[in-house]
């Protein structure tokens, strides 16, 4: 049976269990002493989202990088660096070194002013190490590929069927999410977020990730997992999902807070990632790093991120919380955290800044500050 009192609830012993003996799912990280304990439950199931990203085609602003190597594929077992880096001077295409790892900045010659992403699988990495039992989910698959705008998600049946080709899908089952990179766990938080708004609650991110739970000395494993297919129950809420239209409703409205969750040079319209500058008319910055420890990653105490985020409103139950970034992964850590202070219905708008400024009549305001 689980035990539910290290459910990271930024509250200790917060959830109880409910009768099927999985915890009862107000709260959605687990820390890792949680996973190291039920690690054997025949119920449980986890998964590993580790992708890797590279951003290219800007000369300024901030990127996410890869270990260099001079190939236009990550290095077998390279670490993912999610930091940001401002590239607007010499010193920040030298190389630089994080936990251990070389890393240089790379541009693709191939794409243009507006921010271009690249996405690896994390398959071979996986296969390398990874927490006994996880099976390795392929972000890229999960996402729409004829979608109208980069990496949104997919139909509810299509998805359904992605799940439960992962083992995913059995109501009375708990699902723990990690991935291997370094800084916040959004590739984690986005298949967190998909899985709710697919109908499927009893999820969980892993606090700290890989990195933290190996950090520990706890057990790893190599090799590839093989899932056992199930059928995936469940029905999307479509509440969890904002379209373009319910944002530019929202603009203005005092019920509603629109939160973009890009970072403050982002917000301020100092870089043109993805394909304009600025943010949303009448969206506050909450910028998706800035609620863990850089150390370990692990959560801010719950005082502390109550503190932070009382002021702004979005823990307000009257109010509508509707969260964006680039192309909505950040903006699902920022779900991710608030759910777990319990704001439980925060939408997500999945399109983001890549949807939002391919419509050039759609404003954007810079803030200096």
């Amino acid at each position: 049976m689980f035990c539910p009192c290290d459910i990271r609830s930024l509250r200790p012993c917060a959830i109880s269990a409910n009768p099927t003996g999985t915890p009862a799912m107000t709260k959605s990280i687990v820390t890792t002493k949680w996973l190291s304990k039920n690690l054997d439950d025949p119920k449980l199931r986890i998964v590993d989202v580790t992708t890797y990203l590279r951003q290219a085609g800007a000369t300024a602003g901030f990127f996410r990088t890869l270990p260099f190597t001079g190939k236009d594929e990550p290095a077998a077992g390279a670490v993912h660096a999610d930091i940001f880096r401002d590239l607007t001077d010499e010193a920040s295409k030298a190389p630089f070194v994080i936990n251990g790892t070389t890393m240089r900045l790379t541009i693709h010659p191939d794409a243009g002013t507006r921010g271009h992403y690249r996405f690896w699988s994390g398959q071979e990495t996986h296969e390398e190490s990874h927490i006994p039992g996880a099976v390795h989910a392929d972000i890229l698959a999960l996402c729409d590929p004829e979608g109208r705008f980069p990496y949104t998600a997919l139909s509810h049946d299509a998805f359904a069927k992605q799940a439960g080709a992962l083992g995913i899908g059995d109501p009375d089952t708990f699902v723990v999410i990690y991935d291997q990179g370094i800084g916040i766990s959004f590739w984690a938080s986005r298949l967190w977020w998909q899985l709710r708004m697919e109908g499927f609650e009893n999820v969980a991110v892993l606090e700290g990730g890989f990195a933290k739970w190996k950090a520990e000395g706890r057990p790893v494993a190599s090799g590839e997992v093989t899932p056992t297919k199930v059928e995936f129950t469940g029905s999307r809420r479509e509440e969890l999902l904002a379209t373009v239209e319910e944002v530019s409703r929202a603009i203005g409205d005092p019920s509603q807070i629109i939160v973009d969750s890009l970072s403050p040079a982002d917000y301020r319209g100092e870089t043109a990632s993805y394909g304009g500058r600025g943010h949303i008319p009448s969206s506050i910055n909450i910028y998706c790093g800035d609620h863990t420890n850089p150390a370990d990653n692990s959560f801010l105490g719950y005082d502390e991120l109550r503190a932070r985020l009382k002021p702004t409103g979005v823990l307000d139950p009257d109010q509508k919380v509707i969260t964006y970034c680039g192309g909505g992964f950040g903006a699902t850590w920022n779900a991710l955290v608030f759910h777990n202070l319990g704001k439980q219905d925060v939408a997500v708008f999945d399109g983001s800044m890549f949807e939002w400024s391919s419509d050039k009549s759609r404003p954007l305001e810079t803030a200096v500050g």
